[in-house]
C-alpha cells in the first residue's frame, strides 16, 4: 500500500493544471468522498486561522471529533498539513496583490 500512496502522491504533485486535477478527482472519487475532503479542507483552513475547534464546529455544522484530528496534524511540529496550507495561502495572497 506505502508503494501505491507514494505512485498517486507522485502522479498528483505532477499535475500543474487545476481543471485536469479537477476531473481526476471527480473520476477517482465518489461524490461524499469529495464532499468530505472539501469539508476536511475547509475546517483545516478555518482552525489555522486561528478558531476554536467548537467554533469551527458550529459554522460547518459537524461535529467536534470531526475536527480533532485536523487540529492535532495542524499542532505536530513538522506537519504537511501546516506547510501546505501556508503555501496555499501565500499563493492566495500574491494572487490577490497582482489583481490589485
Amino acid at each position: 500500500m506505502n508503494k501505491n500512496i507514494s505512485e498517486l502522491a507522485d502522479v498528483i504533485s505532477r499535475i500543474n493544471d487545476v481543471e485536469l486535477m479537477e476531473r481526476l478527482l471527480h473520476e477517482i472519487l465518489t461524490p461524499q468522498e469529495i464532499d468530505t475532503l472539501v469539508l476536511r479542507w475547509e475546517l483545516l483552513k478555518l482552525l489555522d486561522q486561528g478558531l476554536s475547534q467548537r467554533e469551527v464546529a458550529r459554522r460547518l455544522g459537524i461535529s467536534l471529533c470531526k475536527i480533532t484530528r485536523g487540529s492535532r496534524e495542524l499542532k505536530k511540529e513538522n506537519s504537511a498539513i501546516k506547510e501546505v496550507l501556508n503555501s496555499y495561502l501565500t499563493r492566495k495572497q500574491i494572487a490577490s496583490k497582482e489583481n490589485q
